[in-house]
C-alpha cells in the first residue's frame, strides 16, 4: 500500500469513529432529555408552581431538539450521492433552525401560562422538596451541556453545540425560577411566580432567536472566521514555489466541512504536471491546517490570468 492510500484509509477510520462518536453523543441527548423532563415535571406535580411548569415546558423542548439533533447528525454522516453531490452536511443548521423555531413556541406556551397564573396567583406547595428535585435536574443539564458543547466545537457539528448552548440557556434560566421560588417562600408573594415565568419566557425567545441567526448564517454560505481565513492565505503564500499569485480565494462552511476555492497563476510555459504538483503540495498543507475541508483551485497561466493581486507569491 502507498503512502496516499495508507493517509487515505487512516483518514476513513478516523471520520468513521467521529461519525459514531456524534451519533452516541446526540442519542445520549434524548436520554437525558427525557430524564430531566421527568424531573421537572415531577417537581411542577409537587409544587404546582407555574415557574417551575415554565422550566418542565421548556423540557420538552430539549427532548424535541435531541431528537431533530439525532435525525440531522445522521442525515449529515451521509455520503455525497448523485442528488446531493457536495454532500448533506447543512442538515444539521436546518435542524438548528427548528430548534430555535419550537424554543419561541415553547416560550409563547409559557407566556400563556404566565398571564394567566398572574390573574389568579398562588403560593406553590411543598415547594421544598420542588427546589430539591429541580436542584437535581439542573445538575445533570449543567455537566450534559458541557460535554455538548466541547464535543459539538471538536467534531464541528453545529447541532450539538446549539443543543448544548439551548441546554445553558435552560440551566439560566432554571437558577433564576429556583432563586425566585425561594423569594416567594421568604416573602408570602404570590404574583412573583408568574412573574417568573414570563421572565423565563423572554430569556427563552432571545435564546431562540440566537439559535435561528446563527444557523441562517450556515445556510447561506458564510465564510470561515477571519482568522481562519488569514491562516489559509498564509499556508497557500508559504507553499506555491513556482507559481506566480493566487486570486479569488474563496471559503464557505456547510456544517463541519470546510470548503475552498481559489485560482492559481502559474508561468504559461510550466507544463501540466508540474502545476499538478504544486496544486498537491498546497491541497496537502491546507489539510493540516484546516480540518475536513474540500479544496478546488483554478490553473491559470500568466498570460489569461486577471492579476487582481488578492495573494502574490
Amino acid at each position: 500500500m502507498g503512502l496516499w492510500a495508507a493517509l487515505h484509509a487512516f483518514r476513513g477510520k478516523t471520520l468513521a469513529i467521529t461519525a459514531n462518536r456524534t451519533l452516541a453523543i446526540a442519542a445520549g441527548s434524548l436520554v437525558v432529555g427525557l430524564v430531566v423532563l421527568g424531573l421537572k415535571f415531577l417537581a411542577w406535580y409537587v409544587t404546582g408552581s407555574i415557574a417551575l411548569y415554565s422550566d418542565a415546558l421548556e423540557s420538552i423542548v430539549n427532548v424535541v431538539t435531541a431528537i431533530v439533533a439525532l435525525i440531522a447528525v445522521h442525515l449529515a454522516q451521509r455520503p455525497a450521492d448523485a442528488t446531493l453531490q457536495y454532500g448533506y452536511h447543512k442538515a444539521e443548521y436546518f435542524s438548528a433552525v427548528i430548534v430555535g423555531v419550537m424554543i419561541i413556541v415553547a416560550a409563547i406556551l409559557i407566556l400563556r401560562e404566565a398571564y394567566f397564573g398572574f390573574l389568579s396567583p398562588e403560593i406553590p406547595e411543598s415547594p421544598i422538596q420542588g427546589l430539591i428535585i429541580s436542584v437535581g435536574a439542573t445538575v445533570i443539564n449543567v455537566v450534559w451541556a458541557q460535554i455538548l458543547i466541547r464535543q459539538g466545537r471538536k467534531v464541528r457539528s453545529p447541532a450539538l453545540e446549539a443543543d448544548g448552548k439551548h441546554l445553558m440557556t435552560d440551566v439560566v434560566s432554571t437558577i433564576g425560577v429556583l432563586i425566585g421560588l425561594g423569594l416567594v417562600i421568604l416573602t408570602g408573594w404570590a404574583p412573583l411566580d408568574p412573574i417568573l415565568a414570563a421572565l423565563v419566557a423572554v430569556n427563552i425567545l432571545w435564546s431562540g432567536w440566537g439559535v435561528i441567526r446563527e444557523s441562517v448564517g450556515g445556510l447561506m454560505d458564510v465564510a470561515v472566521p477571519p482568522e481562519t481565513g488569514k491562516t489559509i492565505r498564509e499556508v497557500i503564500a508559504a507553499n506555491a514555489d513556482g507559481a506566480i499569485e493566487a486570486h479569488d480565494i474563496r471559503t464557505r462552511q456547510a456544517g463541519k466541512m470546510t470548503f475552498i476555492d481559489f485560482h492559481l497563476v502559474v508561468p504559461g510555459a510550466m507544463t501540466v504536471e508540474a502545476a499538478h504538483e504544486i496544486c498537491d503540495g498546497i491541497e496537502a498543507k491546507l489539510r493540516e491546517a484546516v480540518e475536513d475541508v474540500q479544496i478546488t483551485i483554478h490553473v491559470e497561466p500568466e498570460q489569461k490570468a486577471k492579476h487582481s493581486g488578492i495573494v502574490v507569491l
